[in-house]
């Protein structure tokens, strides 16, 4: 069997140096809830009753607190080895639905802390309209979330207007439950060519179901048949797909984020990675809800959980590849690109060869040693655009970034 190793990685003095991994799915603002949802609120537990929880925490938010949450997160994703992430921004008015007198006050609270601590950033605004696939309304606790078609393109113009090397501007479609069909291709008539489109899709299977009751088709099956699904897409979730879909989906071009920790967190059903693999899909990885923020935990946790299902080991290999690390890692830098938007980045991270776990580590197996040896974190230094922004493990600027969380965290949380 052939020895695979992992594209663009090396040895240097001060340890392995490869490519920044790009986190393809964020809510930022919930980071102010992780570990807040594990109650039981409910003796059937779900998705739909964990929303119960984001919304309390959704409408305490402000910019100034999404900018200081934002922040930390941001911090704690480059200190893990995440270098660009896409942020799916939902949180666009005031907490009752009035919009900001700055229509793009929230969107630039999130900027702004990209910014600061050095990450790219793919900000993607998101259009929610319905609160299901009847077309009802928007409930209250909604409402900060809408927009009718013309303001949501104006909202996307003004950010797009900003791009730069370390932002780019994409739409996001929140799902086909919350998005009418009229008001999806008008949106994805007007788009720019170079804009990227993330769409949560097929998470749920109440989702699915109730899909096919109004379509009459399932989420992705619609999907692909509705709308011009190619590169620029990424699909968030994916999970519950039949044949036709996986085979749909890897032959459009388009990406799957798939978020194993967060999925796992809301009990949402494994992603059919094999078989998509097997189809030569595009995929990547996501920290979604924040319940982990590191990349080792979701590559980790997407192998394991197929593990568990097939009740056998090493799922995440071909005949190429028989590294699941290499596999994996090949996966998600393969498709970084297409998903944020960030061409030829100069982004790397280096992984400590002093550390217990890679003592001789070789080009051969330093992507399964990373991966699969522990919980201590790897990474010694990052860089994005040249810049070094992680030295020794450390954020250059994670006190004072934690030191305002902290202040933000204790109002938000008084009366949670």
């Amino acid at each position: 069997m052939p020895v695979s190793r992992p594209a663009a990685i090396e040895s240097v003095p001060a340890g392995w140096r490869l490519p920044g991994i790009a986190n393809l799915h964020s809510h930022a603002f919930q980071r102010a809830m992780a570990g807040l949802a594990e109650r039981q609120t409910h003796p059937s537990d779900s998705f739909w009753t964990w929303r119960e929880t984001m919304y309390r925490m959704a409408a305490r938010f402000d910019p100034e607190s999404l900018h200081a949450v934002a922040a930390q997160l941001y911090v704690e994703m480059l200190e893990a080895g995440y270098t660009s992430v896409c942020e799916f921004h939902y949180l666009h008015h005031a907490p009752d639905g009035a919009p900001y007198a700055n229509p793009t006050a929230m969107s630039d609270a999130l900027v702004a802390a990209a910014r600061d601590t050095g990450i790219r950033l793919a900000l993607l605004p998101v259009l929610y309209m319905t609160g299901g696939f009847d077309g009802r309304a928007l409930n209250e606790r909604q409402k900060r979330f809408g927009h009718d078609v013309d303001a949501y393109l104006r909202l996307f113009e003004a950010l797009h207007a900003r791009q730069d090397d370390q932002l780019r501007v994409g739409c996001a479609l929140h799902s086909l439950r919350a998005v009418p069909a009229d008001a999806m291709r008008a949106v994805l008539a007007a788009l720019p060519d170079d804009a990227r489109i993330h769409i949560h899709v097929a998470e749920q299977v109440g989702e699915v179901q109730d899909c096919i009751a109004m379509r009459d088709l399932r989420p992705v099956e619609w999907l692909l048949q509705h709308a011009d699904v190619d590169a620029r897409w990424t699909l968030v979730h994916a999970t519950h797909l039949n044949d036709w879909e996986v085979a749909g989906i890897a032959k459009s071009g388009a990406t799957v984020a798939i978020c194993p920790t967060t999925e796992a967190n809301l009990g949402d059903g494994l992603f059919r990675l094999r078989d998509y693999l097997g189809a030569r899909g595009a995929w990547g990885i996501g920290s979604d809800s924040h319940i982990s923020v590191s990349p080792v935990e979701e590559l980790r946790w997407l192998e394991y959980g197929q593990r568990l299902h097939t009740r056998h080991r090493n799922i995440a290999v071909s005949a190429a590849s028989p590294s699941v690390g290499s596999t994996l890692l090949d996966g998600v830098l393969a498709s970084a690109a297409a998903s944020t938007g960030f061409d030829d980045v100069d982004d790397s991270i280096v992984l400590d060869a002093s550390a217990p776990q890679l003592v001789g580590a070789t080009a051969e197996d330093i992507a399964d040693r990373w991966i699969f040896s522990g919980n201590r974190n790897l990474v010694r230094e990052v860089r994005v655009a040249g810049k070094r922004l992680v030295v020794d493990g450390v954020h250059v600027d994670r006190d004072a970034v934690a030191e305002r969380y902290a202040t933000v965290m204790q109002g938000l949380l008084a009366s949670l």
